[in-house]
């Protein structure tokens, strides 16, 4: 399942939803979309989970939590 992970700060990497979501269940993709322009982060990303029942339970336990103080948008993306 791909999860939308939004509200991002500039500075959240890959490897911080990689540990973020990883008590959760296996992880097999992280990616923090980039601005091309200046390559940092344009506040959101995706965050790939093979299992159903692991990515739902991080969505639900995810969703508003606080990542470098700000509120985490965590959905399913489609």
């Amino acid at each position: 399942m791909r999860i939308f992970v939004g509200n991002l700060t500039s500075t959240t990497t890959a490897e911080d939803l990689q540990r973020l979501f990883a008590p959760y269940g296996l992880v097999n993709f992280v990616r923090i979309v980039p601005s091309p322009q200046t390559g940092r982060s344009l506040g959101y990303g995706f965050v790939e989970m093979p299992n159903i029942t692991e990515a739902q339970a991080a969505i639900e336990g995810l969703q508003g939590a606080i990542l470098e103080g700000r509120p985490l948008t965590v959905t399913e993306a489609y």
